[in-house]
Order: C-alpha cells, then sequence, then structure tokens
C-alpha cells in the first residue's frame, strides 16, 4: 500500500542531492569554528535573511531557545502569542532553562498579535514589582493558526513598535520560505525588521536535520555561547550542514508545489459533509478541518484513514491537521479525498 503522509512536513527524507552533498561533505570540527561546510550554510542563510552572520542549530526550538536566553536575562518578559510554537510545543524552555517570563497574548485567527494588546502589554520598567519587557517574538508562518503567513506591512509596523519602546523583534520563521513563496516577496523583507529569526532546513525544505539562527554578529556570538550551554555544539557537523545547503539551493521554489497541493485538499475537504475547513487568509502548506458529525471524532477518523494508507494529525477532540510536503503528489492528494469521501460515507 503506498502511503500518503499528510502528519507533517518533517516526515521527508533527503533528496539524492542531499544525499551526495552529505558523502562528499568537506568536514571539520565545528566548535572550534572549523566546520568549512557548515560555515558556507551559515553564510548563504545570513545573506538569503539580510543578516549579518548564522549559527547552524539542531533544531527550531533550540533556534528559538538560544535566540531568548542570548537577548533576555532571568526574570525578563517576553510577549508571545497564546497558540505560538514557542508557548505550546517547546516544554516552556525560556522559563525552565533562561528565567525567561512570558507574556502571553492572544494570537488573532491570521496568526498576528494586535499591535495595541500589544503596546498595552509594556511593562513599565520604573516600577519595581514587574518583570521588564525585553523582546516581542512572533511565528511565520503560524502553525495553528492555519499555516497563515504574516504579511511584510505587518511585519513592518511590528517592527515599528518595537523600535519605539526599546524591544526586541524575534522572528520563529520555522517556515519563513513558504511565507515568502505564497506571498510573492522575498524572506528578507519578511524579516527585514526582526533582530532575530530562525528557520528549520528540516520541514519544508526536506534536509534531513537543522535549523538556522541568523541576526546580528555580536547577537550570534551570544547565541553561539548559549548553544554551546543547552548541548547544541556539534563537531564534524558538515555532514548534516550539506544537505541544508541543497535545501537552500534547490528546495525553496517548489514550496509552490506544495501549496497548490494544500490549496486543493482543502477545496476537496470542503465539499465533504460532516466536514468543515477552517479558512485562512494565505493558504500555504498546512491544512486544519474539523469534523462536525457527532458519530466521529478526530482521533476515530484518522485511525480509519490510517487503515487505508492516509495518515493525518488529530490535534484536539475534532480538529485535524493535513500538511503538504516533498513526498506528497497531486494524484496522491486526490487518493486521500477518496479514501476521506468513501470513510465518510
Amino acid at each position: 500500500m503506498t502511503i500518503v503522509d499528510l502528519r507533517s512536513d518533517t516526515i521527508t527524507h533527503p533528496t539524492p542531492a542531499m544525499r551526495r552533498a552529505m558523502a562528499e561533505a568537506e568536514v571539520g570540527d565545528d566548535v572550534f569554528g572549523e566546520d568549512p561546510t557548515v560555515r558556507r550554510l551559515e553564510e548563504m542563510a545570513a545573506e538569503r535573511l539580510g543578516k549579518e552572520a548564522g549559527l547552524f542549530v539542531a533544531s527550531g526550538t533550540m533556534g528559538n531557545l538560544v535566540s531568548l536566553l542570548a537577548q533576555c536575562g532571568r526574570g525578563d518578559e517576553v510577549i508571545v502569542g497564546d497558540q505560538a510554537h514557542t508557548y505550546m510545543y517547546e516544554q516552556g524552555g525560556m522559563a525552565a532553562l533562561g528565567g525567561i517570563h512570558p507574556r502571553v497574548l492572544k494570537n488573532r485567527p491570521d496568526g498576528t498579535l494586535d499591535l495595541d494588546e500589544i503596546v498595552a502589554a509594556i511593562r513599565d520598567p520604573n516600577n519595581p514589582h514587574f518583570p521588564r519587557t525585553r523582546l516581542i517574538t512572533v511565528e511565520n508562518t503560524h502553525n495553528r493558526c492555519g499555516g497563515t503567513a504574516l504579511t511584510v506591512a505587518y511585519m513592518q509596523a511590528l517592527g515599528a513598535l518595537a523600535r519605539e519602546h526599546g524591544l526586541l523583534l524575534h522572528v520563529d520563521g520555522a517556515r519563513i520560505f513558504n511565507a515568502a513563496v505564497a506571498l510573492g516577496v522575498t524572506e528578507r523583507a519578511l524579516v527585514a525588521d526582526a533582530d532575530s529569526v530562525t528557520f528549520c532546513l528540516s520541514k519544508g525544505l526536506a534536509a534531513p536535520v537543522g535549523s538556522v539562527v541568523c541576526g546580528s554578529r555580536a547577537f550570534i556570538a551570544e547565541a553561539r555561547r548559549a548553544r554551546k550551554v543547552v548541548g547544541g555544539g556539534m563537531r564534524q557537523a558538515g555532514v548534516i550542514a550539506a544537505a541544508g545547503i541543497v535545501a537552500l539551493e534547490q528546495m525553496v521554489e517548489r514550496l509552490a508545489d506544495d501549496h497548490a497541493n494544500a490549496r486543493a485538499l482543502a477545496a476537496g475537504l470542503a465539499e465533504l459533509k460532516g466536514i468543515q475547513v477552517e479558512a485562512v487568509p494565505v493558504r500555504t502548506n498546512i491544512v486544519y478541518f474539523n469534523i462536525v458529525r457527532p458519530d466521529m471524532n478526530a482521533t476515530q477518523l484518522t485511525a480509519r484513514l490510517a487503515e487505508q494508507g492516509v495518515r493525518m494529525l488529530p490535534v484536539g477532540p475534532r480538529r485535524i491537521r493535513a500538511v503538504t510536503n516533498y513526498h506528497v503528489t497531486a494524484e496522491q492528494i486526490t487518493r486521500a479525498l477518496a479514501v476521506l469521501r468513501a470513510i465518510l460515507a
């Protein structure tokens, strides 16, 4: 049985070009700064995002953590959305390891934070009762808000707000290239106002391991120290960084195919009785839908789908996530819809 795996874009396997690059990678000790392949990846990433320097890390979670550790002290406060990956899915690392306090605001359906609410949440730094607000963090694309892309205009307004109030801005750009492709803009434009940004190589870009943090040279120097203290110092890491280079060179433009497949999936789902598809302003590669018939829940439906070789992810009692990726073709989207249609019937 051919498996149609729509649980995540993290399930992709490295391409043949990535495997060749990994086998042939020139390596050195990255903790000593001597791995030429890692250095090339970091330079490429920084150039693409318009930042001074980059840092190769093991995961997006590590990238977000070292970014916050490098820019916030113990007792400082970070403004973050209630649906953000940094808040929901990273074990509270900012608090557990950094002593950083999250100030949680409600994410709007499009993944943004209301600018007026951000201003209202900023603490008076002279009041001894309060933590000091240090940083704002947003997610682009926003996973739990339907994979929607935050626009350049919003990011510019957010950056202006941060500067006006003397705050730093971090972007969890795990899927920032999806946002850029979907909006028809450069990733550089989306993060121009950010002091730090991290993006994943191992999601839609299909590399097997890793993320890159980008920012100023001074910030990256601090982030490198933070990477070491959380156990992220790697040695001959060029073996995996090589796949990241191929990802940046070959896998960005093809994200449009994933977005087209996601739109086709959402359109097909919308025609099925008992299914309610969540609308988003800009469709990238993530589709959320709810099962609204009383005789079946998300766990039951995804189990039935799995029996027929279609994998989706239950994320709530009635909410299901499907993510298109490099291994999913337009024909497989058609097959997944046919299986779902038969189960619901």
